[in-house]
């Protein structure tokens, strides 16, 4: 199991702790039915007080993910959904799942790209544009874009959004993302490429292309990832 690493952006630490673990379990690093260690042996191992670990234990348990067993421990019950506000997110590091987390290079209003499907059912012209360095447990994953309707935000500055896009979409904008679909091929690295990171401009990069519909069952969200394989795979599973 990979500690928790680098901890930023807007999420509580109990949160963070509880999307690490559910990734960990969808990714099977703890199988079903397996017993987790002891709370201070947990903690320890993940660098939290145990009064915060208890936290994201009772939120797991809550999405019947772990169950409590008096006298005996806490056992994983993985299921297919987990409830993870990084459900949707299947990139990982080849070497452990991996905390994502963000860091916003630019966030512009503009023309909605000219990619199939249109997004957003033509309710406007503009579209807000997000581009992000992601990165798993501290480690420089991926580069990220992402799309969606300015009809629900005509006004929006970069500290109001969160760590994750989903979890923005559900609390400030009224709608989640209940499906999506990907393709993943290869791209070269984008121009927007920060420095002092392991993308180089042009190189071939691992690429996932996504159409997220909401809970309306409507199109809202269009993005693009470049991830390094070198370090991270793309993982979809089915249990």
């Amino acid at each position: 199991m990979s500690r928790a690493g680098t901890r930023g952006g807007s999420l509580p630490l109990y949160i963070q702790i509880t999307e690490l673990l559910s990734r960990e379990i969808a990714a099977g690093i703890w199988p079903d039915g397996s017993r987790l260690p002891t709370e201070a042996e947990l903690s320890q191992h993940l660098g939290v007080a145990v009064g915060t670990l208890r936290k994201a234990l009772a939120l797991l348990e809550k999405r019947g993910l772990l169950e409590r067993i008096q006298g005996s421990g806490t056992y994983v019950r993985r299921k297919t959904r987990t409830g993870s506000i990084y459900e949707f997110f299947h990139l990982e590091l080849k070497k452990g799942a991996g905390l994502p987390t963000a860091e916003i290079l630019s966030l512009d209003l503009c023309a909605k790209p000219d990619v199939p499907p249109a997004f957003g059912d033509g309710a406007s012209d503009n579209a807000w544009r997000v581009r992000r360095l992601r990165r798993l447990g501290g480690v420089p994953a991926a580069l990220e874009e992402i799309w969606f309707d300015a009809r629900h935000a005509p006004k929006l500055r970069s500290p109001d959004l969160p760590e994750s896009m989903h979890l923005f979409y559900r609390e400030r904008l009224g709608f989640w993302i209940a499906r999506v679909e990907d393709k993943v091929s290869v791209a070269p690295c984008p121009d927007f490429a920060p420095p002092n990171t392991p993308f180089e401009q042009g190189a071939a990069m691992g690429f996932v292309e996504r159409v997220s519909w909401s809970n309306a069952d409507r199109i809202e969200e269009y993005s693009r990832n470049w991830f390094d394989p070198a370090t991270v795979c793309y993982a979809a599973r089915w249990v």
